[in-house]
């Protein structure tokens, strides 16, 4: 199967201490940490293709171009979506963007790449 463009994947976070800056050690100010919404914006996008797939196959990252907009603190909820906008071949770009309650915190693209994932966790355990 061929992932089409389209599809939208949610993923949903509640900011807890563990998800700030100060605990990831991207800061030191107790709000959602950037590296945290990446991730949050990478989970929404694999959501997005999760059924699109054979089972052999997953995606990975390659690339985040994204800007993290307002501050979000501990407690708030986080919503984030990623649109899958464009296939080409393997390679899959997505527009993401995060709200907490009715504001946009991040928005941007990101993409991911489409590999046999057999193959792909072979290659992450050879030896150089």
């Amino acid at each position: 199967m061929t992932p089409r463009p389209g599809h939208i994947g949610i993923a949903q976070l509640e900011v807890t201490d563990k998800d700030t800056a100060l605990a990831i050690g991207s800061g030191d100010v107790p709000v959602l940490a950037t590296p945290r919404l990446v991730a949050l914006c990478e989970e929404a996008a694999v959501n997005s293709v999760k059924n699109q797939l054979d089972e052999a196959l997953t995606s990975v990252g390659l690339a985040v171009d994204m800007k993290h907009l307002s501050p979000t603190p501990i407690g708030a909820s986080v919503r984030a979506e990623a649109r899958l906008e464009a296939v080409d071949g393997r390679k899959l770009t997505f527009h993401i963007r995060a709200q907490s309650g009715k504001k946009e915190i991040a928005r941007g693209r990101l993409v991911r790449v489409v590999v046999n994932r057999a193959q792909f966790l072979a290659r992450a355990t050879e030896s150089d």
